[in-house]
């Protein structure tokens, strides 16, 4: 792929998606654990220790090169994306919900994403750089993509909260363009193996991401979540940060096959998450009290 754009358009692309979450967010979004702890730490655990062994046990069954198990695991370790909020909001999800879980796990990354990657790098060991693995000062590189815009979103909406609920709108759209331009760059990169990859991820995505779907709203039914809480769970979880996964794939590892992944599941995830959606509707009770702490 194009250096300029691995080292210039890809990083400020991203700036842009992360500050667009920010001007989202408040901190009393994370306050909104002590009052639901248990739909909060349910798709928290299901997000955290769950997917990634979900993931793991599907790249080994599908038997993965060792590069692609590595995108893989790198695509599960990212957060959910803030189209989530969207899906939650189109088809009846606690939306609120959404946008503390958002919150949360966009901290939690900063240490999840990195530990998931290093112990996938050991474990397939993939034929690329020895130093693909996240050392320190790669972490504080995945620490500046994740938190820093996002800080400075949540900055802008406290000192100037009506210019940032003008701006949501305006940033959300541009950071859905964005997503679409990233996964296209992703995918045209690597063009001429398109075909291979496809055959070769193409099917594990698609699995990946109805599991992902259905363990984030059947695991919180399980430990009786609300309905509305556990369709917000379940896309959440299912709707992964492609944009992060493919920027930390390109400029902190600096290998386009490990995005591969993330490009393919950024493409398959949405239609996936509305037909889910659309089932979930379907059966949403008529009445349902919000889930008691």
């Amino acid at each position: 792929m194009d250096t300029a754009l691995t080292t210039v358009g890809l990083p400020l692309a991203l700036a842009v998606v992360m500050f667009g979450l920010g001007l989202s967010l408040t901190v009393g979004d994370f306050g909104r654990i002590a009052k639901e702890p248990r739909a909060v730490g349910v798709a928290l655990a299901t997000q955290i220790l769950l997917l990634p062994a979900i993931c793991f046990a599907l790249v080994v069954a599908f038997g993965l090169s060792p590069v692609l198990a590595v995108g893989m695991m790198l695509l599960a370790a990212s957060p959910g994306g803030t189209t989530a909020n969207l899906f939650s909001h189109l088809f009846r999800g606690d939306v609120a919900l959404n946008i503390t879980l958002t919150a949360v796990n966009s901290v939690l990354a900063v240490v999840t994403l990195p530990l998931v990657v290093t112990l996938a790098v050991g474990w397939f060991a993939p034929p690329v750089d020895a130093s693909v693995g996240l050392q320190f000062d790669k972490i504080l590189q995945v620490f500046a993509i994740v938190l820093v815009p996002v800080a400075l979103g949540m900055l802008v909406r406290r000192l100037a909260p009506a210019w940032a609920e003008r701006a949501e709108r305006p940033v959300r759209i541009l950071s859905a363009v964005v997503l679409v331009l990233v996964i296209a760059g992703a995918l045209l990169a690597e063009r001429e193996n398109l075909g291979t990859y496809l055959a070769d991820v193409g099917l594990v995505t698609t699995l990946f991401c109805l599991v992902s779907l259905g363990a984030g709203f059947l695991v919180p039914r399980l430990f009786r979540v609300g309905h509305r809480q556990s369709v917000a769970s379940a896309f959440e979880i299912g709707i992964h940060n492609s944009t992060l996964a493919i920027a930390v794939a390109l400029t902190v590892l600096g290998d386009e096959r490990l995005a591969v992944p993330a490009a393919v599941y950024g493409v398959i995830m949405f239609p996936l998450a509305a037909g889910v959606g659309y089932l979930l509707s379907r059966r949403a009770p008529d009445r349902e009290p919000t889930v008691a702490a």
